[in-house]
């Protein structure tokens, strides 16, 4: 199967790097202010079917509890993020804005009557869109990083359920897993192309119909079976070349 995909599709630039480091950096900076002047920004995280809670849609994915926390959260986007740039980079963009968004109103939609702070909700939408994105769209590298994903961080399921650890917001895990897989329905990957099918390729396909197949023998070389002229072919080809109109040659005589 024959598939259209755009030229040096899969080309690593610096923004591959640049991203996951800026983002992480942010992060890493927020925490750092906490510390260093012992503040709390918790309150700017999402408070579920509060309006006040509404600005934490955006802000919370820069807040962590805890140096376990943001480190765990620093690994899994640094990877992820780097992952969504090399493959999806047309997307990106889209994606982070998205994913952000929707998944933290889910989680103002569905959470629990608290602050809910982290990042966790965008790698949920990285994990889910990465690997479901590669699975649509047919393409065998693309599905091979689906497959990478699942090894890293399939065990992550789990956490979308209430009963396995009540310390972490399932809400944003299940709302940025749900986005995550809505995007990759949605967001279109024209780069990738569509598998281009030939009529061989049908499983119906029988070649002693195909025009073309009939010109190979049993041996597979090409033997043209000969040309049958019809009678009614062959009588249009001579009145093609023939004239119904009397021509009349008078001799005038040999000029002296």
């Amino acid at each position: 199967m024959k598939r259209i995909v755009r030229e040096h599709q899969f080309k690593f630039t610096a923004s591959v790097i640049l991203l996951p480091l800026v983002f992480v950096f942010v992060m890493w900076l927020v925490f750092w202010v906490e510390m260093k002047f012992n503040v709390n920004f918790h309150h700017y995280g999402i408070y579920p079917r509060e309006w006040f809670g509404l600005k934490g849609v955006l802000l919370s994915p820069f807040l962590h509890s805890d140096f376990q926390h943001i480190t765990n959260n620093s690994l899994a986007l640094l990877v992820l993020l780097a992952m969504l740039q090399y493959f999806y980079k047309a997307q990106t963009v889209a994606v982070l804005f998205l994913g952000i968004l929707f998944s933290g109103f889910g989680t103002w939609l569905l959470g629990r009557p608290s602050y809910h702070i982290g990042a966790s909700g965008l790698i949920y939408v990285l994990v889910s869109f990465i690997f479901f994105k590669g699975i649509f769209t047919k393409y065998y590298r693309l599905m091979a990083v689906s497959f990478v994903v699942v090894l890293l961080y399939g065990g992550m399921v789990w956490y979308m359920f209430p009963e396995v650890d009540q310390s972490v917001s399932w809400e944003g895990h299940l709302s940025g897993f749900l986005t995550g897989l809505s995007m990759a329905l949605l967001i279109k990957t024209p780069q990738f192309g569509k598998p281009m099918h030939y009529e061989w390729e049908h499983p119906d396909f029988n070649p002693e119909k195909d025009k073309f197949m009939r010109n190979f023998d049993e041996n597979g070389n090409f033997n043209p079976p000969p040309k049958i002229v019809l009678a009614e072919e062959e009588d249009s080809l001579k009145n093609y070349f023939s004239s119904s109109i009397k021509v009349i040659y008078e001799f005038l005589g040999r000029k002296n």
